[in-house]
């Protein structure tokens, strides 16, 4: 499995694309932006430069992309305007894997620098918006060229799925479960470290001493691996795919042969892997709980809570993430099938339990 050239989210406009289907991840966004705006203020504070390097690892495509960079913008333009000093030069660059739908930002960056422009002045001329496909596991940029890095929902996707898994080692499922076996969840956890660690040695290079990251990623509260709140989502999309098998339209030996490179780590282990990396120190290192579906939640939203509808929605956002990497090993024919009875699998769990995705928040400073 080539994990560079299949996993990106589904491009373009269409009815499963991810910028169509991506409320999930834009609820995320929004909750931590009072956390980016004030670590861009103390950055933007502690700092006199004439230019100012931001990236966004991760980015995909849609509307989401260019909120998290409007948003950051939006905290310079106020820390400009309180110190009374010039808007510096911004290089902002945009990452993600080559197969993202970089054709998409592009083509949407002529209305950004339009508006940007009218709505905040001449004083944000110098922006500059650039593409930069590659593995965030790896260099990607000069060094000490970055001032601020952000990330969400990325960094929950592997490199590649442990080598150490066989067809055997995780059979009946695509990724872990209650029923795992040690091994799995200790492969599991070793791909991530070293992953991670790989991440922030890379970015300890590019970033400048002082420099600040957030980051937002799929992770758990508790040290238990298979707990619901970080692996019973997947569970459900291999219960769909097996009831394929049980009708004949996957082989069992095909699916027993999928594993998620995917992993969603606890607090500890996150925190673990920044302590023994040692180039970054956490400021902060929080949880918060989105809905499955990507809904809000409040009084009248619990009150008038459809399952069916959330079981729907749910499966909506998870093919426009998962089904590239799904089309990779499957038919793709069968991606209608696997994501309608998803639907319902789902809607049948939530009819009894509203189970909600946990996000870890960092905040990291580059030390000196």
């Amino acid at each position: 499995m080539e994990i560079q050239k299949i996993l990106h989210m589904v491009g373009g406009l269409g009815e499963n694309s991810y910028a169509n289907n991506s409320s999930l991840q834009r609820v995320a966004i929004t909750k931590v932006k009072p956390i980016v705006e004030k670590t861009i203020l103390d950055l933007y504070s502690s700092m006199l430069t004439e230019t100012l390097g931001i990236g966004d690892l991760g980015c995909s495509s849609g509307p989401n992309t260019l909120l998290v960079i409007s948003d950051i913008l939006d905290a310079i333009d106020w820390g400009s305007r309180r110190l009374k000093r010039p808007v510096p030069e911004l290089k902002v660059f945009l990452n993600d894997l080559p197969g993202n739908d970089f054709n998409a930002i592009c083509q949407s960056l002529p209305n950004f620098y339009e508006k940007l422009r009218k709505e905040k002045g001449e004083g944000f001329k110098s922006c500059y918006i650039s593409a930069v496909p590659g593995s965030f596991y790896g260099r990607l940029f000069p060094k000490r060229s970055l001032h601020f890095i952000h990330s969400s929902y990325s960094l929950q996707w592997l490199s590649q799925v442990p080598p150490e898994l066989t067809s055997s080692s995780i059979k009946g499922n695509i990724y872990l479960t209650e029923t795992s076996p040690p091994l799995v969840y200790k492969a599991y956890l070793e791909q991530f470290k070293r992953d991670f660690q790989s991440f922030l040695q890379s970015r300890s290079e590019e970033i400048v001493l002082g420099g600040k990251m957030v980051l937002i990623l799929l992770g758990r509260r508790t040290a238990d691996p298979s707990s619901t709140e970080s692996c019973y989502i997947w569970k459900l999309l291999g219960q769909a795919l097996y009831d394929l098998v049980s009708r004949g339209l996957i082989d069992e030996a095909k699916l027993d042969a999928f594993n998620l490179p995917y992993y969603a780590p606890s607090v500890e282990e996150l925190k673990d892997v920044i302590e023994k990396e040692g180039s970054f120190h956490p400021s902060q290192l929080d949880t918060m709980q989105v809905n499955w579906d990507g809904s809000e939640d409040g009084d009248e939203a619990v009150n008038s809570f459809d399952h069916v509808e959330s079981g729907l929605n749910t499966a909506k956002i998870m093919r426009a993430v998962a089904e590239p990497i799904l089309v990779s090993h499957f038919e793709a024919e069968l991606m209608d099938e696997v994501f309608r009875r998803y639907g319902e699998i789902v809607a049948e769990h939530l009819s009894s339990e509203r189970t909600k995705h946990v996000n870890l928040l960092v905040t990291l400073t580059r030390r000196g």
